[in-house]
This record gives structure tokens, C-alpha cells and sequence, in this order.
């Protein structure tokens, strides 16, 4: 059995890419992580060229990561929320699961997925939107988690002067940026914790699926 984990953040190593790794730290099968921070991949073409081999015929970095998608028996999907939606680079990967939806979609039906959402604020409404994406493909989302991330406006070289900023909004006028304020996983261990469950629980339906097959 083998878990899939993916971060659709364009920031490496950042938040995303930790909480997804989190929940397969906790994982007892093989596990694999990518993240597509330094991947080019473009929306759904609406081309239709999938449609009679389910085969997406878009030419990027997606094409490399179809294989991977195919063999995994579960998905460990994160994102950033950029207004209120998951970001733009996570969304295009997960358009092109539309060349999977054909002659009854059961490349990736069936299998299990975790919803890992980041913000800036808090990460809700991204797993929310995994969970529909899910919900879509036929993938049975088994649990999610969500943390607060560090807003740009904390590194951006402006954010204590900005009066639409993140500092201003979350802590008001004349705030000063440090440590303390600084949002960090390492502040929020109930988070962690959570996500470490959702990868032992991962574990636990992967192993009894297959030992009833």
C-alpha cells in the first residue's frame, strides 16, 4: 500500500509542506512526498483528448506525476488559502484530475484522501474545497486539518505599516512584528497532533483493506 502526500503550496518548505508531511510521518505503509512549488502545471483545457483513454493530454509536469496518482491507494492533499480559496497552482493540479472522470472514473475512485489546509487566518475554507474535489473524484476524505500559517505580510518588508495588511487586520494599528506574534506550527501542537492521528488512522483502514483483499 502506498500514500501519496502532496503540498499545491508555490512556497517550499513552508507550512504546507510540513503539516502534509506530518500526517505521513505518522503513516505506517510506503509513503511518497512531493511538493509542486518548482512544477509547471496549467488548468483543464477542456480539450477533451482524455476522454476515450483517460489520459490527459496537456503537455507539463503533471504528466509526470499521472503514474504516481495511479499507483497510490491513498492522497494526502494541502494547499494555501489565497482569498478565501485554495491557491491557484494546487487548484490546476486538481483540474487535471478530469481526464480520471471518464467511463465511470475509477482510476482514483475508491481510494482515501486527507485535506491539509493553511492560511493565513486559518486553513478552513482550502479544506473544504479538498473535500469536494474528493467528494467529486469519488475518493472517500477520511478526516482533515487545518493550521495558521505565516501571512506574506509578515516577511513582506511591509507589514507593519500596511493598513490592509495581515498585521494591521489580525492585530491592529502599530503593531510591531515579532516571535511572539509570528504564527508557527510549533504554537499550535493540537494541529500537529490532529494531523499525526489522520496518518495513523490512514495506516489503519490501508492495512485493513488489505488484509481483507
Amino acid at each position: 500500500m502506498k500514500v501519496l502526500g502532496i503540498s499545491g503550496s508555490p512556497r517550499k518548505g513552508q507550512s504546507t509542506d510540513r503539516l502534509v508531511q506530518e500526517v505521513l510521518g505518522a503513516v505506517r505503509v510506503s509513503t511518497e512526498f512531493i511538493s509542486l512549488a518548482d512544477m509547471k502545471i496549467g488548468p483543464c483545457i477542456a480539450c477533451l483528448e482524455c476522454v476515450q483513454d483517460n489520459v490527459c493530454k496537456v503537455e507539463d509536469d503533471m504528466q509526470g506525476l499521472r503514474k504516481k496518482i495511479v499507483e497510490a491507494d491513498a492522497y494526502v492533499i494541502g494547499a494555501a488559502n489565497y482569498f478565501s480559496m485554495l491557491n491557484g497552482l494546487a487548484h490546476c493540479f486538481m483540474e487535471r484530475f478530469y481526464q480520471f472522470r471518464h467511463q465511470e472514473g475509477k482510476t482514483v475512485a475508491g481510494k482515501l484522501g486527507v485535506a491539509v489546509g493553511v492560511g493565513g487566518s486559518n486553513g478552513d475554507p482550502v479544506v473544504e474545497n479538498i473535500k469536494t474535489f474528493f467528494q467529486y473524484n469519488r475518493i472517500e476524505c477520511i478526516g482533515t486539518v487545518s493550521v495558521q500559517g505565516v501571512a506574506s505580510c509578515f516577511t513582506c518588508g511591509y507589514g507593519e505599516t500596511c493598513k490592509v495588511g495581515a498585521i494591521h487586520m489580525f492585530f491592529g494599528p502599530g503593531t510591531k512584528i515579532t516571535p511572539e506574534i509570528t504564527p508557527g506550527l510549533e504554537k499550535q501542537p493540537g494541529r500537529l497532533e490532529e494531523a499525526r492521528k489522520l496518518g495513523k488512522k490512514l495506516s489503519d483502514r490501508l492495512r485493513s483493506y488489505a488484509a481483507a483483499t
